[in-house]
Parts: C-alpha cells; structure tokens; sequence
C-alpha cells in the first residue's frame, strides 16, 4: 500500500505515513483484540488497522479525504481513525498531536473500571465473557512528552486496565533516540510503581504474537497496567512530506533493512514449509486487492461542502426553560451551594455520572466548599481527588465519554486550565467533528475565576475571551444562585463539552455589592437552556442605554445604573457560546446605544468581537459608537487591592461611559434634526 501511494504523489494528495517496519507488531496486536475492547492507533498504525479488519479501500477512503471515509467523511488525515462498530474494537477520536492520546486511552479505562465497580450494563464484554481492555499505541520518541507521563502515572496511581504499546524505530520524524531521549521506553516505565513491562523484538511476527497474547493476557485477568516496548525498523518515510532520503544515511537504511519484518516472516514461512510459489500467490493477490481499492476509492464521491458544518456539536434535548425555578417559600442561598446541590441532584440520578479534580474529595470537598459532602455522599469511586495533573483532568474526559461514563470535572483556578489547554484544544473540541459526529465528548467542567479581593495574579484569571477562540465547545458563565443551577442541570443534558465559568467572588457574595447573587434556590427540575440571556433591568424608555455584561459585571452595572433612572436596561449573557443574538440585537435596534462590559482585559478579547457583530447586524440602527469597558491591559491582575482596583473597572468608568453614550447620541439627533 505504501508503495502505492508514494507512485501515486499527484493523486495522494494529503499527508499520510506508512507503517512499514511496524508491521508484525501491529499486526500481532490487531489480531489478538476483541469487539469489547478499546484501541487507540496512532498515525503509522496502518497495519494495526488492516488486523482489526478494516478493509485497503476503507483506509484509503480516509486517504483520499473521500465523502465516505468511514473514520471522518474527510475532515481528517490518513490513519486517524475512529470507529464505533460492532464487530471490532472501538476507537475513539484522537488527534494527530504525538503522544496526546494517552490520556484519553487512559480515561478509557478508568471508565472500564468504574463500571466493573458498579457493574454497569453499559460495560461490554468478549464473545466468552472476556473483560475489554485498552490499547494504547505509541512511538517511542512521545515518552518524552509530560502528558504521556500524566497518563502512565494515573494509570499506575490506580492500577488500570490497559496496555501501553510504544513502538521504537529509533526516530522521532528526523531526531535520532540518542539525541532526544536518556532512556527507551522499557526503562522509563521502571519508574512508575505498579506499571509491568516487556521488551518485544517488534520485527519478529511470532515472539509479537506470543509477547501480546501474554500482555494482553495479563490485563485481563490482572486488571493492571502494562508496558510492550517493541524495536522495530523504520522502513520508508518519516511520512509522505519528510522524505527518508532527507535525512537518513544510507547506512541507516541498510541496518534498517535487516530487520524488515515481512522477510523475517517469509523466511519463517518457507521454513515451516509454505511453497515460493503459495507466497507469490498470496503476494499476486494482495497487490491486486489493494490496486482495485485504490481505483474505486478514485472513484468514490468527494464531501459535499454543505456538510462542512455539520457534527460541530451534538443536537442536545435541554432546549426550553422549565421546572420551578422560584419555589412557594423557597429559601434565598448562595451560588456556591446552589451549585453543590444541582451536582448532588445530577449524580443522585445518574450513576453513570462521576466527579474529580484536585482537593474535591472529603477533606476540603473544593477551595470554595463547592464539593463538600460529596465523596462522603457518593463514596471514592465516584467522587476522587486527582494528582496535580490539569491536562489529565481536562483528557480524560474524552476517554470517559467515549465508554459512556458523564465526567464532573474541576480546574481549581482559571489561571491553572493551561497545562490542560492541549487537552482542551486537541481532543475535546475536535472530538465530536472529527469523528463526523460519532463521539461527542460529554462533559462539564468546571473553573472557578475573577477576582476575589486579594486573590492577586495566579488565582484571579478571566478566561472567557481566550476560551471562546475554541470552536467545539460551549462556554456558560451564570452570576447568581439560580442560574447556576439551571445551567448545570442543562450543561449536564447537554452531549457536548461545557465549560462553566464561575466567579469566586459570586460565590459567596463577598464583593459589595453582589447579594443579589443569592436567590431562592430552584427545585431539582428546574433546567435553563444555555444560550438564552436574561434582560436583568428593563426600561420602557427607549431612549436608553443597553448594557451587555455577564458575571460580576452585571452587579457592576446595576450599581451603575442607580444614577440614571429610567435610562438603563442590562442584559445578563449568562451564556457565552451559544449566545442569544436575538435578544441582544433586539435590544439594541431598540435603544441605538450600547455599552460591553466586562472584567477581563478589554484589548482582543470577547466583548471587542461581540461589538464587531452588534454592529454588523445593527449599524443603521446605532446613535453612538458602540462602548466597550474592561479591565486594563495587564498581564495578570496585582496582589496589591490599590493596584487591583486601578485594574478593574469601577462604577465611575461605568457611569462616564453611560453618560457619554447619552450625550452623543443627544448630540447627534440635535445635528439630524437640523439637516435640510
């Protein structure tokens, strides 16, 4: 196949990489699994592939980026497969970032092993009873990488079952092993408590074979974790755009050369007493299969570009606003706890729903109280702290989706989320339109951020403007008591990821002005859709100003707006992605004047292209120039509450700004009026 394609450079387009050398591993590998279990490939896995049974003509669907490429209806590259059928092993999405799909492959099994704990129906087994196990495959050269370590960590930290296969060439793309890395995987792995380990000559088919029936083996019957480091030959390119004749040495190719596994085989084969001739049978016809493939693979229909839009997210059912959300009596609580008892409804309802971050078990039950009880609860296999591994928390998640199990998930601090970016950006925004929709990662996380008086420049971070530049998720950021429940009930409906922005200092109210953030406390079925802001001060007077804000913002405004009665309305987002345009627009047509509040940094963030979509949709309708306020442009908000409040804004810059946008507008009707 591989020689195909590299004869066919005109028509093979796209990038794509071969996995010759690879091959009796991959395929000692492949052949071994079960339909119940899970396997993540990455990109030299071809051969891995064809074991499973996955036909030439469907990889070279994927090749070609052809409408019915089974992986992805071609969104993504070669060998970057997954797959959800029946008969084989499940694949869940995984990027083309080296070594990223280790922590997903782990959060696989923490899935597996919580549902063998409460012994789900969800959990799939073997043809004979088997327990499913996760494979994980690797090159070599991505040990190096921290969130490889995270996941070899957490999977030794609670005994998992899967396998880690990392296959050695002795390359990472044109970086020889002794000049990146002080150890191969085998040794590496020595160091992780808990974690066993086997070395396999990766180029002999029937030690890979005997090596992984024994690893496999052990998985599951042990469910514990296991390292195969296998030394294969690198036989062809690094891939199809870094050529071999760029970088390797002719020697490096001969040493190579001795150690192709298919000759080992053919070898071995002939000894066993296969005739020339049967194997040039076997040869005649593979060559034929894959010739005819390609062709009708040729000729197979592009994508459609009307379906470039689809699968971005998953259709979700939490799409009107009901239930009881101000109760006969109900008592007026706090966001914190609001919050904590919509987590407590949810996983009361739902066993499939489980709940990690750092310091949120029984202890400290969260920084801000909003676990408490929790673990004592639900008890430790649903409700756990994790080690400091942001990137983990945030990965794992797709793992955990993917087997059916709804993560609960916290990031302690905003300013903590980007070890986790990676996570965030290459597996769970991409998941669901990668793999043309067939997994969406559902889950929700939870970042607590802004100001909390004091909390100076690692524990103050706003976050929202980087985050909306993530297409794949959705983004809520609720700022009083019985929004946050409605929008965690809707967020955890929802199949897609969620991100829930909540503000510290909302929390308890300990910033003035903010004790309209408690509320009476909604009933346990009260839902409200994410993308339907909230018109929290209205004005028949259309001669007003239309504020936008969310979060500490809106107490911000309202204080504001005591000084000009009757010329104030404010709108309340709640929702960031999706956001409720209609609402917004129509406000705005109504007044003409508008005014963006936020507290993170003004400068390239949220509110500035929000404005640029008001007046796109708006202009004709506009008496002032749209108004934006924000924090200063300061790489993270001082310890020093002086210098903190010289950050933010405050109800001066506010009231001036309102005050402007009334004159201007005044002053404008005054010049139109006088017009002939």
């Amino acid at each position: 196949m591989s020689q195909l394609y590299d004869r066919e450079r005109e028509i093979v387009r796209y990038i794509y990489a071969s996995s010759r050398g690879h091959e009796a591993i991959q395929i000692a590998t492949g052949l071994q699994l079960l339909p119940c279990d899970f396997v993540t490939p990455y990109y030299r896995d071809d051969s891995l592939m064809l074991s499973m049974g996955f036909t030439p003509h469907e990889l070279m669907l994927q090749l070609l980026a052809k409408k019915d490429d089974p992986f992805s209806a071609g969104r993504t590259y070669y060998c970057h497969p997954s797959s959800k059928r029946e008969d084989k092993p499940i694949i869940p999405h995984q990027s083309s970032a080296t070594g990223m799909q280790a922590i997903p492959a782990t959060g696989v099994a923490l899935g597996i092993q919580y549902f063998e704990k409460i012994q789900s129906p969800l959990l799939k087994k073997g043809p004979e009873n088997e327990s499913p196990v996760v494979v994980c495959s690797l090159g070599d050269d991505s040990m190096t990488e921290g969130e490889v370590s995270e996941a070899l960590q957490f999977a030794s930290l609670k005994q998992l079952p899967i396998l880690f296969l990392v296959q050695d060439n002795n390359w990472g793309i044109t970086v020889t092993s002794e000049e990146s890395r002080a150890m191969d995987a085998y040794d590496f792995a020595g160091g992780f408590k808990g974690l066993n380990r086997i070395r396999i000559d990766g180029s002999n088919f029937e030690e890979s074979f005997e090596g992984m029936a024994k690893a496999l083996n052990y998985v599951r019957s042990k469910r514990c974790p296991i390292l195969v480091h296998a030394n294969v030959p690198l036989l062809g390119h690094h891939n199809s755009n870094v050529r071999m004749e760029v970088y390797r040495s002719d020697d490096n190719l001969a040493r190579h050369a001795v150690n192709d596994p298919a000759f080992k085989l053919r070898r071995r084969l002939i000894e066993m007493g296969v005739s020339d001739d049967e194997l040039r049978r076997l040869d005649m016809d593979a060559l034929n299969e894959v010739q005819d493939s390609f062709e009708k693979a040729q000729k197979a229909d592009d994508p459609d570009p009307i379906t470039v839009l689809d699968n971005v997210f998953t259709p979700t059912t939490a799409l009107v606003e009901k239930g009881n959300r101000t109760p006969v009596n109900g008592g007026k609580v706090s966001m914190v706890e609001s919050a904590l008892h919509a987590v407590e409804e949810i996983m009361e309802g739902n066993p499939d729903c489980i709940y990690y971050g750092q310091d949120v078990g029984k202890r400290l039950g969260g920084m801000f109280g909003e676990a408490a009880s929790l673990e004592n609860k639900f008890g430790s296999d649903r409700v756990f702290n994790t080690p400091i591994q942001e990137a983990f928390i945030i990965g794992s998640t797709v793992g955990l989706s993917a087997i059916g199990v709804k993560p609960i998930v916290e990031i302690q601090f905003a300013d903590y989320l980007f070890p986790g970016m990676n996570q965030l950006v290459t597996e769970v925004s991409k998941s669901c339109y990668l793999s043309n929709g067939k997994f969406p990662v559902r889950t929700l996380i939870r970042i607590p951020v802004g100001t909390s008086v004091g909390g100076g420049p690692y524990h103050s971070g706003c976050i929202e403007s980087m985050l909306l530049t993530i297409k794949g998720i959705k983004v809520v950021y609720p700022s009083n008591a019985a929004d946050i429940k409605g929008l965690m009930k809707a967020a955890f409906i929802d199949p897609n990821p969620v991100i829930m922005l909540e503000h510290k200092g909302l929390y308890r109210s300990k910033i003035p002005g903010t004790q309209d953030a408690y509320m009476v406390e909604p009933e346990a079925d009260y839902i409200l859709p994410l993308g339907k802001a909230s018109l929290v001060l209205q004005t028949e007077n259309p001669d007003c100003v239309t504020i936008i804000t969310y979060g500490l913002g809106v107490y911000w405004a309202k204080e504001a707006a005591q000084f000009f009665k009757d010329k104030v309305e404010i709108i309340d987002l709640r929702t960031l992605y999706p956001l409720d345009e209609g609402l917004i627009f129509k406000a705005v047509k109504r007044s003409g004047k508008c005014l963006l509040l936020s507290e993170a940094p003004v400068e390239n963030s949220f509110i500035q292209a929000l404005a640029g979509r008001i007046q796109k949709s708006c202009f004709e309708y506009l008496k002032a120039p749209i108004l934006t306020i924000g924090a200063l442009n300061m790489p993270g908000l001082p310890v020093s509450l002086i210098l903190e409040n010289a950050v933010l804004p405050d109800i001066l810059k506010i009231s001036e700004g309102i005050n402007d946008l009334l004159i201007y507008a005044k002053k404008k009707d005054l010049i139109e009026t006088k017009l002939p």
